[in-house]
C-alpha cells in the first residue's frame, strides 16, 4: 500500500509550489531538498506579527514597554486620543540588490498598531515615551488625586456594655 501522507505532503506541495511560481519564493520541494527539513513558509509569519508588551503598575503610575527589534524611533508613533493610547509603527523591507540568491527568510516586515483603554487615573498631558535598544518604554504618571495616600481605617468590636444598658426585652444571663 502507497503511503497516503506522503501522497498528500507531495500534492500539498505541488500546490504551493504553484503559488509560489513567479513570486520570488523558492518552491517548497527544492527547499527540502536543499535543507533537508520540513517546509519552513509559515502564513502565521507572513504579515507584521504584533509586538510583544508588558504593562506594569507602582504607586507613581503605570509602565508600558514593547520590543521592537529592527525599528528606530522614527518608526514609531506613540499617541493618546481621549482615553486610547495607540502605538504605531512600521518596519520596511531592506531592498538591496546582490548577488545572492535567498533560500530562506523568516524576518518580517510591515506596519503594525496596537490601542489600549487608559485607566482615568493616568495623567495625558504627561506621558512619555522614550525608546532604546529596540524596546519602546512609554511612562504613564498617575494623577495627583491618585496618588495620594491611603489612610486604612481600623476596624473594631462592639465594645462590651454592662448588663443593665441592654435593651428592653432582652434578660440579662443568669
Amino acid at each position: 500500500m502507497p503511503d497516503v501522507w506522503q501522497s498528500l505532503r507531495t500534492e500539498m506541495d505541488r500546490l504551493f509550489d504553484r503559488f509560489t511560481t513567479g513570486s520570488g519564493l523558492p518552491s517548497m520541494r527544492s527547499m527540502r531538498r536543499m535543507f533537508d527539513m520540513e517546509p519552513l513558509f509559515r502564513w502565521d509569519l507572513a504579515v507584521m506579527p504584533v509586538p510583544a508588551m508588558d504593562i506594569a503598575e507602582d504607586s507613581a503610575g503605570y509602565k508600558l514597554s514593547a520590543e521592537l527589534p529592527g525599528l528606530t524611533e522614527k518608526d514609531i508613533e506613540v499617541a493618546v486620543r481621549g482615553d486610547m493610547l495607540t502605538i504605531k509603527g512600521e518596519k520596511k523591507e531592506e531592498s538591496e540588490t546582490t548577488d545572492t540568491e535567498m533560500h530562506l527568510s523568516e524576518r518580517t516586515y510591515g506596519a503594525f498598531s496596537r490601542s489600549f483603554a487608559l485607566p482615568e487615573s493616568v495623567e495625558t498631558d504627561k506621558i512619555a515615551a522614550v525608546f532604546a535598544n529596540g524596546v519602546l518604554i512609554v511612562t504613564l504618571p498617575k494623577t495627583k488625586a491618585a496618588t495620594l495616600e491611603t489612610k486604612t481605617i481600623e476596624v473594631k468590636a462592639p465594645e462590651s456594655k454592662p448588663a443593665e444598658a441592654k435593651p428592653a426585652g432582652l434578660k440579662a444571663a443568669a
